[in-house]
Protein backbone atom coordinates (compact mmCIF):
# COMPACT_ATOMS: atom_id res chain seq x y z
CA UNK A 1 0.00 0.00 0.00
CA UNK A 2 1.53 3.43 -0.79
CA UNK A 3 0.64 6.83 0.49
CA UNK A 4 -1.00 9.36 -1.82
CA UNK A 5 -0.52 13.13 -1.38
CA UNK A 6 -2.45 15.38 -3.33
CA UNK A 7 -0.43 18.63 -3.89
CA UNK A 8 -2.44 21.83 -5.37
CA UNK A 9 -1.46 24.67 -7.18
CA UNK A 10 2.45 25.45 -6.57
CA UNK A 11 2.22 28.07 -9.19
CA UNK A 12 6.33 28.17 -8.70
CA UNK A 13 6.99 27.82 -4.92
CA UNK A 14 9.63 25.73 -5.80
CA UNK A 15 10.65 26.00 -1.69
CA UNK A 16 6.98 24.65 -0.30
CA UNK A 17 7.21 21.68 -2.93
CA UNK A 18 10.61 20.87 -1.57
CA UNK A 19 9.25 21.33 2.04
CA UNK A 20 6.31 19.12 0.98
CA UNK A 21 8.53 16.05 0.09
CA UNK A 22 10.31 16.80 3.40
CA UNK A 23 7.09 16.08 5.31
CA UNK A 24 6.02 12.89 3.57
CA UNK A 25 9.41 11.69 2.07
CA UNK A 26 7.82 8.33 1.01
CA UNK A 27 4.79 9.69 -0.52
CA UNK A 28 3.59 9.48 -3.70
CA UNK A 29 2.73 13.14 -4.79
CA UNK A 30 -0.57 13.66 -7.00
CA UNK A 31 0.06 17.19 -8.39
CA UNK A 32 -3.21 19.01 -9.11
CA UNK A 33 -1.69 21.08 -11.65
CA UNK A 34 -0.96 25.09 -11.87
CA UNK A 35 2.57 24.29 -10.93
CA UNK A 36 3.44 27.10 -13.03
CA UNK A 37 3.16 30.69 -13.62
CA UNK A 38 2.69 33.76 -11.37
CA UNK A 39 5.53 32.43 -8.78
CA UNK A 40 9.29 33.07 -9.05
CA UNK A 41 10.49 29.19 -9.61
CA UNK A 42 8.18 27.52 -12.13
CA UNK A 43 11.31 25.88 -14.25
CA UNK A 44 12.89 24.65 -11.09
CA UNK A 45 9.08 23.11 -9.65
CA UNK A 46 8.80 21.67 -13.10
CA UNK A 47 12.69 19.97 -12.72
CA UNK A 48 11.09 18.93 -9.09
CA UNK A 49 8.34 17.07 -10.56
CA UNK A 50 9.49 15.62 -13.52
CA UNK A 51 12.26 13.85 -11.08
CA UNK A 52 9.46 12.54 -9.03
CA UNK A 53 8.03 11.46 -11.92
CA UNK A 54 10.95 9.72 -13.12
CA UNK A 55 11.68 7.99 -9.62
CA UNK A 56 7.93 6.77 -9.56
CA UNK A 57 7.12 9.12 -6.73
CA UNK A 58 4.61 11.42 -8.74
CA UNK A 59 1.65 11.82 -11.20
CA UNK A 60 0.83 14.83 -12.44
CA UNK A 61 -2.81 16.40 -13.54
CA UNK A 62 -3.15 19.41 -16.01
CA UNK A 63 -4.46 22.60 -14.72
CA UNK A 64 -5.57 25.86 -16.46
CA UNK A 65 -2.31 27.27 -16.80
CA UNK A 66 -0.33 24.76 -18.35
CA UNK A 67 -3.52 24.20 -20.59
CA UNK A 68 -2.33 27.81 -21.40
CA UNK A 69 0.74 27.56 -22.23
CA UNK A 70 0.52 24.20 -23.82
CA UNK A 71 -1.94 26.23 -26.67
CA UNK A 72 0.73 28.25 -28.39
CA UNK A 73 3.52 25.28 -28.39
CA UNK A 74 0.36 22.62 -29.96
CA UNK A 75 -0.29 25.32 -33.17
CA UNK A 76 3.49 25.87 -33.33
CA UNK A 77 4.73 22.21 -33.64
CA UNK A 78 1.63 21.88 -36.27
CA UNK A 79 2.83 25.13 -38.06
CA UNK A 80 6.53 23.35 -38.33
CA UNK A 81 4.71 19.96 -39.67
CA UNK A 82 2.24 22.24 -42.71
CA UNK A 83 4.28 25.78 -42.52
CA UNK A 84 0.41 26.80 -43.01
CA UNK A 85 0.92 30.86 -42.00
CA UNK A 86 -2.94 30.04 -39.99
CA UNK A 87 -1.18 27.89 -37.58
CA UNK A 88 1.46 30.20 -37.06
CA UNK A 89 -1.30 32.71 -36.33
CA UNK A 90 -2.98 30.55 -34.12
CA UNK A 91 0.25 29.52 -32.45
CA UNK A 92 1.18 33.38 -31.92
CA UNK A 93 -2.65 33.96 -29.74
CA UNK A 94 -2.59 30.85 -27.85
CA UNK A 95 1.36 32.24 -26.56
CA UNK A 96 -0.03 35.40 -25.68
CA UNK A 97 -3.10 34.59 -23.89
CA UNK A 98 -0.84 32.42 -21.80
CA UNK A 99 2.11 35.44 -21.62
CA UNK A 100 -1.19 37.74 -20.57
CA UNK A 101 -2.53 35.28 -17.95
CA UNK A 102 0.47 34.40 -16.07
CA UNK A 103 3.10 32.93 -18.62
CA UNK A 104 4.95 36.61 -18.41
CA UNK A 105 6.80 35.24 -15.49
CA UNK A 106 8.01 32.21 -16.62
CA UNK A 107 9.31 34.18 -18.88
CA UNK A 108 11.17 36.54 -16.85
CA UNK A 109 12.04 33.51 -14.53
CA UNK A 110 14.36 32.44 -17.99
CA UNK A 111 15.60 35.78 -18.57
CA UNK A 112 17.11 35.77 -15.05
CA UNK A 113 18.74 32.97 -16.19
CA UNK A 114 19.92 33.58 -19.56
CA UNK A 115 23.94 34.50 -18.84
CA UNK A 116 23.58 30.63 -18.21
CA UNK A 117 21.16 28.99 -20.15
CA UNK A 118 21.71 31.76 -23.40
CA UNK A 119 18.20 31.93 -24.06
CA UNK A 120 13.98 33.50 -23.70
CA UNK A 121 10.73 32.23 -24.08
CA UNK A 122 9.90 31.87 -27.63
CA UNK A 123 7.77 28.99 -29.39
CA UNK A 124 10.63 29.07 -31.35
CA UNK A 125 12.64 28.26 -28.01
CA UNK A 126 10.47 26.97 -26.12
CA UNK A 127 11.93 25.18 -22.86
CA UNK A 128 13.00 21.63 -23.33
CA UNK A 129 11.85 21.02 -19.47
CA UNK A 130 8.60 22.21 -19.90
CA UNK A 131 7.48 20.89 -22.95
CA UNK A 132 8.61 17.28 -21.72
CA UNK A 133 6.25 18.20 -18.55
CA UNK A 134 3.34 19.64 -20.21
CA UNK A 135 3.37 16.16 -22.20
CA UNK A 136 3.07 13.52 -19.42
CA UNK A 137 0.08 15.22 -17.62
CA UNK A 138 -3.16 13.32 -17.12
CA UNK A 139 -6.42 15.38 -16.69
CA UNK A 140 -8.52 13.40 -14.73
CA UNK A 141 -7.33 10.47 -12.18
CA UNK A 142 -9.26 7.71 -9.87
CA UNK A 143 -7.30 6.65 -6.57
CA UNK A 144 -8.79 3.39 -4.92
CA UNK A 145 -7.47 2.37 -1.75
CA UNK A 146 -4.00 1.16 -1.55
CA UNK A 147 -2.83 3.93 -3.75
CA UNK A 148 -3.88 2.73 -6.84
CA UNK A 149 -4.34 5.61 -9.70
CA UNK A 150 -6.34 4.80 -12.87
CA UNK A 151 -7.89 6.86 -15.69
CA UNK A 152 -11.27 5.94 -15.72
CA UNK A 153 -13.91 5.05 -13.22
CA UNK A 154 -12.81 2.11 -11.42
CA UNK A 155 -16.09 -0.35 -10.26
CA UNK A 156 -14.63 -0.09 -6.98
CA UNK A 157 -14.76 2.77 -4.80
CA UNK A 158 -12.46 5.86 -5.43
CA UNK A 159 -11.79 8.89 -5.03
CA UNK A 160 -11.58 11.37 -8.60
CA UNK A 161 -9.18 13.65 -8.79
CA UNK A 162 -8.73 16.90 -11.18
CA UNK A 163 -7.70 20.41 -11.20
CA UNK A 164 -10.68 22.13 -10.95
CA UNK A 165 -13.98 20.32 -10.99
CA UNK A 166 -15.29 16.22 -12.09
CA UNK A 167 -15.83 16.28 -16.06
CA UNK A 168 -19.26 17.56 -16.64
CA UNK A 169 -20.98 18.26 -19.28
CA UNK A 170 -21.35 22.16 -19.79
CA UNK A 171 -22.34 24.71 -22.50
CA UNK A 172 -19.04 26.18 -22.69
CA UNK A 173 -17.03 23.28 -22.80
CA UNK A 174 -17.59 20.63 -25.21
CA UNK A 175 -15.39 18.44 -23.78
CA UNK A 176 -16.18 17.08 -20.04
CA UNK A 177 -12.22 17.03 -19.20
CA UNK A 178 -11.84 20.16 -20.78
CA UNK A 179 -14.39 21.05 -17.93
CA UNK A 180 -12.75 19.57 -15.49
CA UNK A 181 -9.95 22.86 -15.98
CA UNK A 182 -11.61 25.51 -15.61
CA UNK A 183 -15.30 25.50 -13.44
CA UNK A 184 -15.23 26.80 -10.24
CA UNK A 185 -17.32 25.53 -7.28
CA UNK A 186 -20.36 28.38 -7.80
CA UNK A 187 -21.44 26.31 -11.03
CA UNK A 188 -21.54 22.87 -8.45
CA UNK A 189 -22.13 20.69 -7.05
CA UNK A 190 -21.26 18.32 -9.80
CA UNK A 191 -22.62 14.36 -10.62
CA UNK A 192 -19.94 12.21 -9.73
CA UNK A 193 -19.35 8.77 -11.39
CA UNK A 194 -21.22 5.90 -9.58
CA UNK A 195 -18.78 4.37 -6.72
CA UNK A 196 -16.64 7.53 -6.44
CA UNK A 197 -17.13 8.60 -2.64
CA UNK A 198 -15.95 12.06 -3.27
CA UNK A 199 -13.37 14.75 -5.61
CA UNK A 200 -10.38 16.26 -4.47
CA UNK A 201 -9.56 20.12 -6.36
CA UNK A 202 -7.74 22.84 -6.74
CA UNK A 203 -7.60 25.79 -8.82
CA UNK A 204 -9.95 28.15 -6.84
CA UNK A 205 -8.39 29.73 -3.41
CA UNK A 206 -10.07 29.10 -0.49
CA UNK A 207 -9.63 30.51 3.22
CA UNK A 208 -9.17 27.00 4.57
CA UNK A 209 -8.67 23.75 3.16
CA UNK A 210 -12.75 23.50 2.16
CA UNK A 211 -15.59 20.43 1.41
CA UNK A 212 -18.94 21.61 -0.67
CA UNK A 213 -21.22 18.75 -0.91
CA UNK A 214 -18.95 15.66 -1.52
CA UNK A 215 -15.89 18.37 -3.13
CA UNK A 216 -13.02 18.94 -1.63
CA UNK A 217 -11.22 22.33 -2.52
CA UNK A 218 -7.81 22.77 -0.97
CA UNK A 219 -5.92 25.22 -2.85
CA UNK A 220 -4.81 28.12 -0.54
CA UNK A 221 -2.99 29.95 -3.11
CA UNK A 222 0.43 29.03 -1.99
CA UNK A 223 2.40 31.52 -4.34
CA UNK A 224 1.04 34.68 -2.52
CA UNK A 225 0.19 33.44 1.05
CA UNK A 226 2.96 30.89 1.51
CA UNK A 227 0.42 28.14 2.65
CA UNK A 228 0.43 24.43 0.82
CA UNK A 229 -2.26 22.46 1.61
CA UNK A 230 -1.00 18.32 1.40
CA UNK A 231 -4.00 16.26 1.54
CA UNK A 232 -3.04 12.38 1.87
CA UNK A 233 -5.69 10.67 0.45
CA UNK A 234 -7.79 7.65 1.87
CA UNK A 235 -10.65 6.57 -0.15
CA UNK A 236 -13.74 6.01 3.49
CA UNK A 237 -12.62 9.09 4.70
CA UNK A 238 -11.27 12.34 4.69
CA UNK A 239 -8.06 12.55 6.15
CA UNK A 240 -6.34 15.82 8.21
CA UNK A 241 -4.36 18.06 5.94
CA UNK A 242 -1.01 18.79 6.47
CA UNK A 243 -0.72 23.18 5.80
CA UNK A 244 2.74 24.21 5.37
CA UNK A 245 3.05 27.92 6.34
CA UNK A 246 6.03 29.47 4.84
CA UNK A 247 7.17 32.91 3.17
CA UNK A 248 4.28 35.08 1.87
CA UNK A 249 1.48 37.10 3.44
CA UNK A 250 -1.60 34.93 4.74
CA UNK A 251 -3.76 37.64 4.88
CA UNK A 252 -4.42 37.98 1.62
CA UNK A 253 -6.16 35.04 1.86
CA UNK A 254 -9.39 37.10 2.88
CA UNK A 255 -10.18 37.93 -0.27
CA UNK A 256 -10.87 34.15 -0.78
CA UNK A 257 -14.43 32.98 -0.68
CA UNK A 258 -15.79 31.41 2.79
CA UNK A 259 -18.34 28.86 2.00
CA UNK A 260 -18.59 25.13 2.65
CA UNK A 261 -17.33 23.13 5.88
CA UNK A 262 -13.29 23.63 6.92
CA UNK A 263 -11.61 20.69 6.78
CA UNK A 264 -9.63 19.39 10.14
CA UNK A 265 -5.73 20.80 9.28
CA UNK A 266 -2.46 20.54 11.00
CA UNK A 267 -0.26 23.57 10.88
CA UNK A 268 3.67 22.98 10.22
CA UNK A 269 5.05 26.18 9.98
CA UNK A 270 8.17 26.54 8.19
CA UNK A 271 11.50 28.36 8.37
CA UNK A 272 11.38 32.35 6.94
CA UNK A 273 7.67 31.96 7.95
CA UNK A 274 6.56 35.36 8.93
CA UNK A 275 6.35 35.67 13.03
CA UNK A 276 2.40 36.27 14.10
CA UNK A 277 1.66 33.68 11.28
Amino acid sequence: MRQIVVVPDLHGRLDLLLAAIQAFPEAHFLSLGDAIDRGPRSLGTVDKLLELYDAGRATLLMGNHERMAFEGLRWYRQYVGTHDMADYRKAMEGFQWWMQAGGETVRAELARQSSVSGGTLTLERFPANLARYMGLLRRVVYVTEGGDIHDQPPEKPSVLVAHASPPVRHPQYPNPESAALWLRPSEGPFPLPPNVIYSVHGHTPVRVPTRMNRHLYIDLGAYETGRLALLPLSVHQVSAVTVLCGRGDAARAAKYPAAGEALPTRVVMLDGAPVGR
